[in-house]
C-alpha cells in the first residue's frame, strides 16, 4: 500500500485530500497545528476503513517536521506521495500588512515547503519514485488587490516546484504544481477583501479529485502544473 502524505490536513483542501487519497487506498499520513483536530480526523479515517498515522506539527519548524515525519513513517512506511498543501492567506492592503503578517505567511506557505519536501525527498530518491505535489493558486501567476504577501508566496512555490521538477525528474520523482481559482474553504471566508458566490466556486472536493488525478497518471506520465477554475464562475 503506498503512503501519502498530506500538510495542513484537518481543514479545507487538505482534508478533502486526505480523505480522497484513502478512498483511494493509500494509507494516509496527516499532520497540522492543532493536535485535537488531528486526532478527529484520524479518528475519522479510521473509522472508514483507512489506514491513517499522524501528529499535530508546525511545519514552518525543522524539529516538528522531523519528529512528524518519522512517526507517520514509523506506522505507515516510506512516503511515496507527499501533498505540500498547508497554507495561509492574509488578505490586506500593503498599508494594513505588517511584518508579522509578512512573516507568517511566507513560514507557512514558503518556508514549510522547502522544509517537507527537504525531509521526505531522499526516501524518494532512494526508491526512484514518489510524487509531490504543492497547492499552489492562481495568485501564483498574478496578484489581486490584498495579496502582496499572499501572491508573492504562492508566486515562490510555483518557482520552487518548476525547478525542483527539473531536478528530480531524472530520479522517478515528478513534482506537479496544483493551482486552483477562488475554493470555497474558511480560509477564503475570512477575507472581507475576497468577495466570492461560495455556489459558484471550486470546492475542496473539486481541488482534491483533481490532486489525486495528478497522482494516479501512469508513472512515466507528468503533468507539472494543473490549473484548476470554476466552469461557469
Amino acid at each position: 500500500m503506498q503512503v501519502a502524505l498530506v500538510t495542513g490536513a484537518t481543514e479545507g483542501i487538505g482534508r478533502a485530500t486526505a480523505l480522497a487519497l484513502g478512498r483511494a487506498g493509500f494509507a494516509v499520513g496527516v499532520c497540522a497545528r492543532t493536535a485535537a483536530k488531528v486526532a478527529a480526523l484520524l479518528a475519522e479515517l479510521r473509522h472508514t476503513g483507512i489506514e491513517a498515522a499522524g501528529r499535530a506539527a508546525d511545519v514552518g519548524d525543522p524539529g516538528d517536521v522531523d519528529s512528524m515525519v518519522a512517526e507517520v513513517e514509523r506506522q505507515l512506511g516510506p512516503v511515496e506521495v507527499l501533498v505540500n498543501n498547508a497554507g495561509v492567506l492574509i488578505g490586506k492592503t500593503f498599508e494594513d500588512l505588517t511584518l508579522e503578517d509578512w512573516d507568517a505567511t511566507m513560514a507557512t506557505n514558503v518556508r514549510s515547503l522547502f522544509l517537507v519536501t527537504r525531509r521526505v525527498l531522499p526516501g524518494m530518491r532512494a526508491q526512484r519514485r514518489g510524487t509531490i505535489v504543492n497547492v499552489a493558486s492562481v495568485s501564483g501567476k498574478f496578484g489581486f488587490v490584498g495579496g502582496t504577501a499572499y501572491a508573492a508566496s504562492k508566486h515562490a512555490v510555483m518557482g520552487f516546484s518548476r525547478s525542483l521538477m527539473l531536478e528530480t525528474r531524472r530520479d522517478g520523482v515528478r513534482v506537479v504544481a496544483i493551482c486552483p481559482g477562488s475554493v470555497a474553504t474558511g480560509m477564503l471566508r475570512d477575507q472581507p477583501l475576497l468577495q466570492s458566490n461560495p455556489d459558484k466556486i471550486l470546492t475542496p472536493e473539486d481541488v482534491a479529485e483533481s490532486i489525486l488525478l495528478a497522482v494516479r497518471l501512469p508513472t512515466r506520465a507528468l503533468v507539472s502544473e494543473l490549473e484548476i477554475r470554476p466552469t461557469d464562475p
